[in-house]
């Protein structure tokens, strides 16, 4: 079970009985049957889906990223991963967030895996989210344990709230960036990440 504070526990979680007759409800309340052939097994797949859809609730951001080496060689310039594709849900509609997130961080004596930052990026992603509070989130996660010099993080993202529903914008996405330590206060810094993520 996650020991990450960000997130608020329900105080009982509901077993697996009680959420599978959630989405018979949900499916009756759509106007189908649910004892349908069809969607007999929906309940199951529905369930079995949203554990992997929310797993970012059953994982800890600090225990991913506090593996961390110390043998860099004098290594200090930016580190950036680029195109981390994102899946989250809105947590307005429940409904798909996708798209893509860039990050970097400027070492302070350790450096950790990069396996480890797209990691994160699924801690958060996989939530009920807003993509401005995703997008702080996992700068200051990164920031918190690595305490390096600076991170930055920027994701790209089209919101189905917006695309399938309401206004119908099928080609919009939303920018949402976070810039902590230099990136923050050197502008040119701050401008060679960006640089490179748009090159």
């Amino acid at each position: 079970m996650t020991k990450d504070k960000t997130i608020n526990k329900p105080i009982t979680k509901p077993t697996r009985e009680e959420a599978m007759d959630a989405v018979k409800t949900m499916i009756a309340w759509a106007g189908d049957d649910p004892t349908r052939e069809g969607l007999l097994e929906t309940p199951k797949r529905v369930i079995k889906a949203y554990e992997e859809f929310f797993a970012g609730y059953e994982m800890d951001p600090d225990d991913i990223l506090n593996k961390t080496f110390e043998e860099v060689a004098g290594y200090d310039e930016m580190i950036i991963i680029k195109d981390i594709r994102l899946e989250s849900h809105c947590e307005h509609h429940m409904v798909p967030i996708l798209g893509k997130a860039h990050l970097a961080y400027i070492p302070n004596n350790r450096v950790v895996g990069i396996s480890k930052l797209a990691r994160v990026v699924d801690v958060y992603g996989k939530r009920l989210q807003t993509q401005e509070t995703m997008t702080a989130q996992i700068a200051e996660s990164i920031n918190r344990v690595l305490k390096p010099k600076g991170v930055a993080v920027v994701v790209d993202a089209g919101h189905q709230c917006m695309t399938t529903r309401g206004i119908h914008k099928t080609n919009a996405t939303t920018i949402t960036s976070q810039m902590l330590g230099v990136f923050r206060s050197d502008y040119r810094t701050r401008s060679e990440f960006m640089n490179l993520i748009n090159s």
